[in-house]
């Protein structure tokens, strides 16, 4: 078989096909979310939604370097990560105003968004299993699907307590957690991105521009 370069055209319309699914399902929760978490007084769903719109963001980078050299994917982990911090903080923000002025979270609202977003952050783990070893980019965005689990759970034991307890405050706990988790999952791509530019330009300096 001659070297046409077929095989890596179908890897990156397949990386293609998957991160336009999860750009999708991402933009629709970020919706959904953010429009529930302000009906709802929940902090944690405001967080949540802020999580998914970094997740679109960098779907969209991904999108970007899939075909490209391994600089410009490196590149566009970077961006998604730079734009997950700055999301992060904000929401973090969130967090310190609703503690300080005071909230009243709905917890209907939140188990029943956070179930939703649990499923589609799941099937968007799913799509992206396949695909996590395919670049730096690829790994960046099943990295952010994973925590966006763990963030939807944190949600669904937020809501209970909140109901269980009839307090506030768990609400703005988890709000805290999801804000810290999508902190720590934009350094560690950051990270993850600089050691893969890093090699690049040890192993052949004039790969990156």
């Amino acid at each position: 078989m001659s070297d046409c370069g077929c095989e890596f055209e179908a890897k990156d319309k397949a990386q293609q096909t998957a991160l336009y699914w999860l750009l999708a399902i991402n933009g629709v929760m970020f919706l959904a979310e953010f429009a529930i978490g302000l009906l709802g007084g929940s902090t944690a769903l405001i967080a949540d939604s802020l999580d998914n719109f970094a997740d679109a963001a960098v779907y969209s980078a991904g999108l970007y370097a899939v075909g490209r050299a391994a600089y410009h994917k490196a590149r566009a982990a970077s961006i998604g990560g730079v734009v997950q911090i700055l999301l992060a903080l904000f929401a973090l923000g969130e967090v310190v105003r609703r503690t300080v002025m005071g909230s009243d979270p709905e917890p209907a609202y939140m188990v029943a968004m956070g179930l939703a977003a649990l499923v589609a952050n799941i099937t968007c783990l799913l799509i992206i299993a396949r695909h996590r070893e395919g670049g730096v980019h690829m790994r960046a965005s099943w990295i952010f699907s994973a925590n966006d689990v763990i963030a939807n759970v944190g949600v669904i034991v937020g809501s209970a307590l909140v109901y269980f307890l009839d307090s506030r405050f768990p609400d703005l706990i988890i709000g805290l957690v999801v804000g810290i988790i999508v902190l720590l999952g934009g350094i560690r791509i950051l990270k993850d991105a600089r050691k893969t530019r890093a090699e690049l330009e040890a192993s052949s300096p004039s790969e990156a521009p």
